[in-house]
């Protein structure tokens, strides 16, 4: 089973500035079907957000600012502070997310692996936790 995990990526520095970048399976481990991203205008150091996608995997990079990510497969919780650039996390389906503590003028970057489905993200951590029990009894079986 693929875990959540942060990613590196390629920081390209010389006297002009730093560049950083990911390309489609090259850094991080699927196919880029949609890209959106979160910003200061609706979050504040008190915002939370939490939420699971069924079937799709992200990656998500703080380009601005700083933020926690908490990841929750179910069994075990870690937490990641994301406050550079040059570095993501991957985090696979069926695993709750929770965004917080969003220092001023964050920006949060987040590529999927798939296109945007209503119908595959959970907001309800009970329902993941039922759901997830569910996909691990078929795994195991």
């Amino acid at each position: 089973m693929t875990e959540t995990r942060i990613i590196n990526l390629p920081k390209i520095s010389d006297k002009r500035g730093t560049l950083s970048f990911f390309e489609n399976c090259a850094q991080i481990p699927f196919e880029i079907k949609r890209i959106y991203w979160i910003y200061e205008e609706t979050l504040s150091e008190e915002a939370r957000i939490g939420y699971a996608c069924k079937t799709t995997d992200e990656f998500i990079v703080a380009l601005s600012g700083s933020f926690n990510v908490t990841s929750d497969n179910g069994r075990e919780k870690s937490t990641f502070s994301l406050n550079r650039s040059y570095y993501g996390l991957y985090t696979p389906r069926m695993t709750w997310l929770e965004m917080c503590d969003f220092s001023t003028n964050s920006l949060a970057l987040i590529v999927s692996s798939t296109g945007h489905v209503t119908d595959d993200h959970i907001h309800d951590y009970d329902e993941f936790l039922t759901l997830k029990g569910k996909n691990d009894e078929r795994i195991e079986h």
